[in-house]
C-alpha cells in the first residue's frame, strides 16, 4: 500500500513497483486518516508510508499501525532526512529520500523480503538487547541512509558537532554527540579512551604507559590513542587490572 499526500509521488512510486515481480499493490491513500481505515481493510504486508501530511502525519500512522495485532512492514518514503532517527524508532524497515532511485527501492524491498523470511523461519519474536543497548545504526551516506551494525564499528571519533563511525575502511559521519552515543553503546562491548574517542572493547590490543603515568590504547590497525585520566579507571577495568 502507498501513502501519500502527493498525486506524483504516489504515481512515480507506482510505476516503480510495477517493476518489482514480487509486489503487488492493493491500494493507496491520501491522508494518515484514510491510510489507517484502508489498512484496516485491506491487512497489507508493506506500506509505503509518506511522513509530511494533513491532520495525522506518518509518524502518527506508524505508531497507530504499531499496535495492531499483525502490523506491516514500513518503509518511509520522504524528502526529509531529519526523521530518520524517530522512524527508525518505530521500528521501520527503511527510510528512502525522495525522488527514490530504482536500486534504493529494490534493496528496500529485498530487506523487508529478508525480514519476512526470516519472522516465517523463526516464529519467536528476538530478544532485546540487554540492558536495551542500540544494535544498530542508520547514517546518511550519499543520498541514502545505511545501516550499520553496532558490533562492527571499531571505533568511534569525535567530531565537533558529528560522529565518525569506522567499520573497516570505511568511515561515516552521524550528527550526534559523544555522551548521547556512549549512553547507547554496550558498555560491556565498548570503552570510552578520551572525551573524543569511543572504541569497541575487542579492538584494543594493548595498554602502555609512557613512564610519565600517561596511557595509550594500542589499536589493531597500529595507532595509538591516548586515555584520558578520568577515563584510566574504566579502561584498567576493561583491562581486568
Amino acid at each position: 500500500m502507498i501513502v501519500d499526500d502527493e498525486p506524483l509521488a504516489v504515481e512515480r512510486l507506482q510505476l516503480l513497483c510495477a517493476r518489482l515481480p514480487r509486489i503487488s499493490l492493493v491500494g493507496t491513500a491520501s491522508d494518515g486518516e484514510s491510510a489507517l481505515r484502508l489498512a484496516e481493510q485491506l491487512r497489507p504486508e508493506l506500506i509505503f508510508l509518506d511522513i509530511n501530511m494533513p491532520r495525522l502525519d506518518g509518524m502518527g500512522v506508524a505508531r497507530a499501525l504499531g499496535k495492531t495485532e499483525q502490523s506491516p512492514a514500513i518503509i518511509f518514503v520522504t524528502a526529509y532526512q531529519a526523521f530518520a532517527v524517530e522512524a527508525f524508532d518505530l521500528a521501520a524497515i527503511d527510510y528512502l529520500l525522495k525522488p527514490v532511485a530504482t536500486d534504493r527501492l529494490e534493496r528496500a524491498v529485498a530487506r523487508v523480503l529478508e525480514r519476512r523470511s526470516a519472522v516465517l523461519a523463526n516464529p519467536e519474536p528476538a530478544e532485546p538487547a540487554p540492558g536495551g543497548w542500540v544494535r544498530e545504526f542508520w547514517v546518511p551516506h550519499r543520498s541514502e541512509l545505511k545501516r550499520i551494525d553496532a558490533e562492527l564499528i571499531e571505533r568511534i571519533d569525535a567530531e565537533r558537532d558529528y560522529m565518525r563511525l569506522h567499520v573497516g575502511t570505511r568511515s561515516y559521519l552521524m550528527h550526534e554527540t559523544i555522551k548521547t552515543l556512549e549512553e547507547r553503546l554496550d558498555p560491556a562491548r565498548f570503552v570510552r579512551l578520551h572525551r573524543s574517542h569511543i572504541v569497541r572493547n575487542d579492538y584494543i590490543t594493548s595498554l602502555r604507559h609512557n613512564g610519565g603515568g600517561v596511557w595509550f590504547a594500542c589499536l589493531a590497525d597500529g595507532s595509538e590513542l591516548r586515555v584520558g585520566r578520568t577515563y584510566l579507571a574504566r579502561v584498567k577495568e576493561m583491562a581486568g587490572r
